[in-house]
């Protein structure tokens, strides 16, 4: 097995991830001491993990468990604190005796108290189940907000796993594309299954794309470009975009969306040798 056979066994990345046995890592630690190639390929696939690593980073809330229910307290505790207080001031009811005995003393019953007390506490009952309704209309939009962010951060968990199981596959050859001068902080990385020649894409660290444009991929094959497939978020790192035979690099560049023909150079963002 030469240099480049041995690179692209997939057993730098096993290293990396902890995955290579004991037998197989003295080997590579012995090769990189002797072999510069080598140590240089380790040193990049390194970076490449470590770029990734931070760019899929995620920091789940520290009070995800507890914030749904300290809220749903709070709210609970309000609307207990409101309800006591609309029966405080109910006027006492009168026995038919008693308010007999005041029509004979006064000659009529004097309703208007009661009258304005059953109107505040008819508004009192109002108020009190409006906040009650805006309260756990509140509760349920937090309860919504916090569901839609901790399904955010099981798809990038997902996404995550997903390509650390490629970069531990030793069938897939990984192809570090790196800015072109216009373009200098600008990266990618193609997965090219060695089995299946089928050619994988992870572009999540390049711009977002213009209204009616879309990144197209090119394999390079005995000098001439071919198309590779057109990229988009949904098959990032997940879907094939195209079977490549044999191929000496990679670029990917800017189209109008459905792809061109030919390469825009001008309108190149990456490129990796292989």
């Amino acid at each position: 097995m030469n240099t480049k056979e041995y690179i692209s066994s997939g057993i730098i990345e096993s290293y990396i991830l902890g995955h290579a046995s004991p037998e197989e890592a003295g080997i590579l630690e012995c090769v990189m001491k002797n072999n510069a190639e080598v140590k240089a390929a380790f040193e990049e696939a390194q970076k490449t993990l470590e770029h990734l690593a931070t760019a899929q980073a995620v920091t789940p809330p520290s009070d995800l468990k507890s914030k749904i229910w300290n809220r749903i307290q709070q709210e609970q505790s309000s609307v207990e604190e409101i309800r006591p207080s609309l029966s405080t001031d109910i006027p006492e009811a009168k026995d038919d005796g008693e308010m007999k005995t005041r029509e004979q003393i006064q000659g009529k019953t004097n309703w208007k108290p009661y009258a304005v007390a059953a109107s505040v506490l008819f508004l009192l009952s109002v108020a009190g189940n409006l906040f009650w309704m805006n309260s756990q209309s509140a509760v349920k939009q937090e309860m919504t907000k916090l569901a839609a962010e901790k399904q955010s951060q099981d798809v990038a968990m997902k996404k995550m796993d997903r390509k650390l199981n490629m970069f531990s596959n030793p069938d897939m050859q990984m192809v570090m594309l790196k800015g072109v001068e216009k373009h200098q902080d600008a990266k990618a990385m193609v997965f090219w299954d060695k089995k299946t020649k089928k050619v994988y894409l992870n572009a999540e660290s390049l711009p977002k794309t213009p209204e009616g444009m879309q990144y197209q991929l090119w394999a390079l094959e005995d000098g001439k470009p071919v198309s590779a497939g057109m990229y988009t978020e949904d098959k990032d790192s997940q879907i094939a975009l195209a079977t490549i035979s044999k191929a000496q690099a990679f670029a990917i560049t800017l189209e109008k969306e459905g792809g061109s023909p030919v390469p825009t150079m001008e309108n190149m963002y990456v490129m990796g040798g292989i």
